[in-house]
């Protein structure tokens, strides 16, 4: 049975295990519809639009002065 020359010290081997904790940034694409930045595979919230078929109706807001 092979064994290590040496022991590994605790943060050496806590790096290894822990690099795929690591927050990788938020990925996102643009809406075939409204092109606005969104989620993949979720409803635009813009236009409420997902693969090319409305499935929320969106309320646009009007600015009262």
């Amino acid at each position: 049975m092979v064994v290590p020359a040496k022991r590994l010290s605790r943060s050496r081997s806590r790096k290894r295990r822990f690099q795929k904790e690591i927050v990788k940034p938020v990925q996102l694409v643009r809406c075939k519809n409204c092109n606005e930045l969104t989620l993949p595979h979720r409803i635009c919230i813009n236009c409420g639009f997902y693969k090319g078929k409305k499935y929320l109706e969106i309320e646009k807001e009007s600015k009262k002065k």
